[in-house]
């Protein structure tokens, strides 16, 4: 049987807007297991970015729990927070969310900089996770020196540079082309197949969805379905 890696149980979100209570998530229940590989599907409003921005620990339920590797995560504060989101989670985003003036190595290296690790060891580490996205020859190349596909191996790398066991990707092809996106999904799948890393995908995009094992629809703040896909 395979390790539970998240579970939530009774996971709302409600948002105050003036006199109304919305509910974005109503008592979501859900497991991932370690090394799945899931789609989550839905239309705007239907509650997946909501649940997201909750298991990605960008925000915090109003209700309900939230167990990541046995911690329950629905109680943490702010910093506590930061560190599992530096620590267990690599995020990947539509917009790529790279810095600007700084090279591709530099910006995989951020997330190092938090732990204080020594600078060598940042580089070596940074270098090897550029290595793993096939960019070791553009370790000097700032982002707009980079191709949209290139931009968005830079924030894998950097999603993956801390050995974090779970990778959040929102919409990640979604300033792509036809190509370029399954070169980009083919990586993650190579990803979750060879290194065991846990994927969440959110996607619209039905051929995206099907790169997952495992498709998760959201409707109105509810999961409408869960099914392995293949």
């Amino acid at each position: 049987m395979k390790e539970i890696l998240i579970e939530v149980s009774n996971l709302s979100r409600i948002y105050h807007v003036g006199d109304s209570d919305i509910a974005a998530l109503n008592k979501v229940g859900l497991s991932i297991s370690k090394g799945e590989f899931v789609s989550i599907m839905g239309p705007s409003g239907s509650g997946k970015s909501t649940f997201m921005n909750l298991i990605g620990c960008l925000d915090t339920p109003s209700s309900g729990t939230y167990m990541l590797e046995g911690i329950d995560v629905s109680c943490l504060v702010r910093d506590e927070l930061a560190e599992i989101r530096n620590n267990k989670i690599g995020f990947v985003f539509q917009g790529f969310n790279l810095l600007s003036r700084t090279t591709a190595l530099e910006n995989v290296e951020l997330p190092l900089l938090y732990s204080g690790m020594p600078a060598r060891q940042r580089r070596e580490r940074a270098l090897d996770a550029l290595r793993t996205v096939g960019l070791e020859d553009r370790i000097d190349h700032q982002p707009n020196q980079l191709s949209g596909g290139q931009q968005q191996r830079v924030t894998i790398a950097r999603a993956i540079v801390n050995n974090a066991p779970i990778i959040l990707a929102d919409e990640p092809t979604g300033n792509l082309d036809t190509k370029t996106s399954a070169e980009i999904m083919d990586l993650f799948v190579r990803l979750n197949r060879d290194s065991g890393i846990t994927v969440i995908l959110v996607t619209h995009e039905n051929d995206i969805a099907a790169y997952g094992r495992r498709l998760v629809r959201f409707r109105d703040g509810s999961i409408i379905s869960d099914e392995a896909t293949s």
